[in-house]
């Protein structure tokens, strides 16, 4: 997983696609230009009976360049990324910032794929992409794009709570300012606790727990485990946030509640 930040300091988690879903989705676009470029062909053939070989070889090339260049093109830049093959493997191809593709991005990839897919056989595509590592070949390269996967499992929510024989202390307990690294890291350790390794969940829990320590006083009471401290700060933290949030907006309702019953002035 990637993590890129934009401009408002929002931190993005995007998944890139993997070697196999990336080459299946190219197969299933080749596989589709390629009968559309036959089928185009067959028709002309049909028709172009009363044609001379010149307009018989420029009708072909404009054939060929259609369904290999412009129709790959044209499907990136209306669908932002998205093609026949992407669509069936649950991919999109996005700029390296993570937005969406634009027309000059998908020239370019059009136009290199060309070269590297139809050219070539796939045989440049193929050797770059395994020599980097997000599966980029030459096009993405070039253009600045990379290919994320759209379809990613829904995480189960883990549900929080302050142990019971550290209610009383966090619910005296001063919560300062916490960094918000250090608190995105306690929300990613508790929801994946269960599936790390005893020794490792033991030695993050500890980590983490020590640098929560210097925004909350007092210590906790004597014996308490790492992951209690953890669930009992991220849970009253929590708690604390919501309370506050909906005392805000109670007392924004009844703010506008006067101010709508007051009389109107010229």
């Amino acid at each position: 997983m990637s993590s890129i930040v934009t401009g408002e300091a929002v931190v993005l988690e995007l998944r890139p696609a993997s070697f196999a879903a990336r080459a299946l989705g190219l197969v299933l676009d080749v596989l589709f230009n390629v009968v559309l470029l036959v089928g185009i062909l067959i028709g002309l053939a049909a028709a172009g009976a009363d044609l001379d070989e010149a307009a018989m070889r420029a009708l072909v090339l404009s054939s060929v360049v259609f369904c290999l260049v412009i129709v790959p093109v044209a499907v990136e830049t209306l669908s932002r990324g998205l093609s026949l093959g992407k669509l069936a493997t649950g991919l999109r191809v996005v700029r390296d910032d993570g937005g969406a593709i634009r027309f000059r991005h998908a020239v370019i990839r059009g136009l290199t794929g060309f070269l590297e897919i139809y050219l070539t056989f796939g045989g440049l595509a193929l050797c770059v992409a395994l020599f980097n590592d997000r599966s980029r070949r030459l096009g993405d390269l070039l253009a600045g794009t990379y290919a994320i996967r759209r379809r990613v499992p829904v995480e189960q929510a883990v549900p929080v709570f302050v142990p019971p024989k550290l209610r009383a202390w966090a619910a005296a307990a001063d919560i300062g300012r916490i960094p918000d690294a250090t608190a995105r890291r306690a929300s990613q350790f508790i929801r994946q606790a269960a599936r790390m390794a005893p020794l490792s969940r033991a030695g993050m829990a500890a980590s983490i727990a020590t640098e929560l320590s210097a925004h909350v006083a007092p210590a906790p009471p004597a014996g308490t485990s790492p992951d209690d401290y953890l669930a009992a700060v991220v849970a009253e933290r929590r708690n604390r946030e919501l309370t506050r949030l909906t005392q805000q907006r109670r007392r924004n309702t009844e703010v506008g509640e006067r101010l709508q019953r007051l009389p109107f002035s010229s």
